[in-house]
């Protein structure tokens, strides 16, 4: 009966190791995923400031196009 109870707390040690070691491994994992989901989320981030600022620079080199070629016509045209 003794070995039987013995067996049987070796077998219960193994199992709570077992499911706790899966346990951590999968939220360290989850953490690690997390981590490279929210670096990759700051890019994105920083990028998406940066395009009304390069929209708006588009626009002023294009007011700048439309005058120069004013002024190259408006010569020309003399």
């Amino acid at each position: 009966m003794d070995n039987e109870v013995v067996i049987a707390l070796v077998a219960l040690a193994g199992t709570l190791f077992g499911s706790f070691g899966g346990i951590i491994t999968s939220s360290k994992l989850t953490s690690f995923r997390l981590q490279s989901l929210e670096q990759k989320v700051d890019k994105h981030n920083s990028f998406a400031e940066r395009i009304p600022l390069v929209e708006e620079k588009i626009k002023v080199l294009n007011h700048r196009v439309e005058d120069l070629e004013r002024s190259c016509n408006s010569v020309n045209e003399h």
